[in-house]
Order: C-alpha cells, then structure tokens, then sequence
C-alpha cells in the first residue's frame, strides 16, 4: 500500500428494485453480525460474517472518484464531469450497507459470480456429472443463487489511491458449484478516465465460470432523468434471443430489421416500446448482444447523454455483452443515494460476459474451467465529456 492510503469512507451505495436482468436477489440481512452507521454523515461501519466492510475511494488527477467496497466488490459511486465541468456521481446506489442486504436488491455495482446471468433450470452436466445449483429467478438460476458473489465480504489484497485488487475463494459445492474456485479481480483507475477491472480465477476441479459488474448507469446523474434519452451503440450484428423466462433459445439472430439494432447509435428509447415479443419477453431490453469485436482495441458499446455531455466507452475481451434497460426498478423504496427513488428505466446496465446459459448450450462459447487454466478477462469503461 502507498504511503498516502485509501480514503476508507465506508458510506455504501445502490438503489431498489426488483433487479437488472430480470429477477430479483433473494439474499437477506441474516448474515449481518453487526452494522453501525454515524446518521449525520451516514457512513458505515460494519462486518458481515465476521469480516470488516469497508468502501474505498481511487481517485485520478482528473478529479474522478470511484468509491468501491468489498462487500460484493461493488462500485458504489462514480463522479465524473459533465460538460460544464460539475462533477456527476453515474451511478445508482445506497446509503446504507443495511440496504445493500435487504431482500430484492438488485445487484447495483456487484461482482457477479460464479456465473453470471442465467442457468436453465439451474442445472448443467459437466464431464457427465450433472449438477443442480440454487433456483433464485422463477425457475432459473440467476447471477450464481442466493449467496452468490454480490454478497460476500471480498478480502482486500491491495489499495491505493488508483488500485483496489480483492479476492475471494468460494468453495466446492457452494450455490451447488463444483470446484473450489479462487478469484482475485482489480479494479484500476486511470488518468484517461478509465475504470479498469481484471478479473483472474483458478479451480482444483472443473467447473463453469461467467464474472462480470453489475453497475447501474446513468449518465444524467444517479438521480436524473430515465435513460430512455441516452444514445446506444452496440458493436453486434447478432443477440440471442430468449423464452418467456430469458433463457436463449440457442440460436443467434440478426439484429438488422429488428428493435435490437444499435449498430448505429439510437436513442434507447426510440423502439422500447415497440410490438416485439422480445422485448415483451423482456419488458424491455435484457438481452445478450453478441458482439463482432472483443480484442479492447475497439469500443463494444458506446453510450452518451445529451443533457449532461457525459459518454460512456466500454471495452472488453468478453464475447458479449448484456444489456438491461432497467425495465424492473420501480421506486417502490425511496432509500436510495440521498433518499433517491429509482423509477422505471432509471438505469441502464451493460454487462461484459459469456452468453447466458452456456453450460447447456453446446453451440456458445465454452465457460468451462479446468484445473490448470487460468480464467482471465478485461473491461474497461471510458468516460468523456463533450466540450
């Protein structure tokens, strides 16, 4: 750690909802050993299953500030400039770990494992045995079960004022998983405006593997207008479209001709309502893109905001990307950032990964890893301000 050490702030972030992705987290507060919380400043100080909870700032020459916490690894707030230089936290969150465990929240900012997205009926077979995982979505899997990697206490391997790199070991048979999987993923933040993640994993027994974030986006601010005004682009001739409850079909359609087309970059909200019976399926957009480039020398996605100035770039080596319009927050609880209710299409998501389901569908990339391999992929997101 650097002489000059990470702000430890310790305030925590995201909003309610029902959940991106379509179904909401089942975990509760029960895990929960002690939580107090200074109500003039609402910082928190807490641990969860014994382990101590804290939120990190990195911060960049810039003047962007990213507020990271190790409970579930997730961003908790993002501070970047507009385009008359007032700084904007894009994020959604809470102000209160309590919040964060409360039942239904919805992944806001979290590390995502050990698979993200959804599993068929939460079950797979893997070198012909087969395996059944939690049911936390209706009759799926979703975003690896109720104790998945958003609600685990991520130990703190490195930090400073750029750097925050957290691991954590989830054991054989854990959510119904094998394999004891060991994950370390860095989050760096550059002088270009650039949040960096790197995510790394190693298993003693094969297993099936699919990280990603779960931030909530919005670039008119955390508490702006809904996001249907935000330019998309999304670098993919193709999506996986889905059944009733969002599992792929297993083929790959053409987004040409279709609602699904941001090969050139649309207002998000131009054909969300459109007669489509995927988007019913989904009450909006929660669909994986397949995307025709992931080598992070070209941008995947580009999102901007004509109110604020503020665009988004993101990069990875993922082969697709879910993109979720935020059809399930509703502003039920007004107990976000700053007593903030989250409505409907308050957020966008867009989560770098492997296509759903994969562990059943032979004809997608493999998520497999095999003792001796080393999972490792990268994302980055870009922010510019227009002048």
């Amino acid at each position: 750690m650097k002489n000059k050490s990470v702000q430890i702030i310790m305030s925590l972030v995201i909003a309610t909802a029902i959940t991106a992705c379509g179904g909401p987290s089942k975990q509760t507060a029960e895990n929960t050993d002690t939580v107090t919380a200074d109500s003039t400043t609402n910082n928190i100080k807490g641990t969860v299953d014994g382990k101590e909870v804290s939120l990190y700032t990195l911060k960049n020459s810039n003047g962007v500030s990213v507020g990271i916490t190790n409970y579930g690894g997730r961003v908790v707030s993002l501070n970047v400039p507009d385009k008359d230089g007032k700084f904007t936290d894009v994020v959604l969150g809470y102000d209160s770990l309590k919040s964060y465990q409360k039942k239904g929240e919805p992944y806001f900012g979290a590390l995502i494992g050990r698979y993200g997205n959804r599993i068929a009926k939460g079950k797979f077979t893997l070198d012909g045995k087969p395996y059944q995982l939690d049911i936390n979505d209706g009759v799926n899997t979703l975003h690896g079960g109720f104790k998945g990697f958003f609600c685990q206490v991520w130990d703190v391997k490195k930090a400073d004022d750029k750097t925050l790199e957290l691991s954590y070991v989830s054991k054989d048979g854990e959510g119904g998983y094998p394999g004891t999987l060991t994950v370390d993923v860095t989050y760096e933040l550059t002088n270009d405006n650039e949040l960096k993640i790197a995510y790394k994993a190693t298993t003693d027994i094969a297993t099936v593997v699919n990280l990603t974030n779960h931030a909530y986006f919005n670039l008119n601010g955390h508490n702006g207008a809904a996001i249907t005004n935000h330019q998309l682009y999304i670098n993919a001739d193709k999506f996986t479209p889905v059944d009733a409850t969002l599992i792929p079909t297993g083929k790959l359609q053409a987004v040409k001709g279709t609602p699904f087309d941001f090969t050139a970059a649309k207002a998000i909200g131009k054909d969300i309502e459109a007669d489509d019976q995927q988007l019913k399926f989904g009450k909006g957009y929660d669909h994986n893109f397949v995307l025709n480039q992931h080598d992070l020398e070209k941008p995947v996605a580009t999102v901007s905001s004509p109110e604020t100035g503020i665009s988004m770039e993101v990069y990875t080596t993922e082969p697709g990307v879910q993109f979720y319009s935020g059809n399930f927050l509703n502003g039920a609880d007004k107990d976000g950032k700053g007593g903030v209710a989250y409505g409907h299409r308050s957020a966008l998501c867009l989560e770098t990964q492997h296509f759903p389901d994969s562990p059943n569908q032979p004809t997608f990339p493999t998520t497999t890893l095999k003792p001796g391999q080393e999972y490792k992929t990268y994302t980055i997101y870009k922010f510019l301000t227009a002048k």
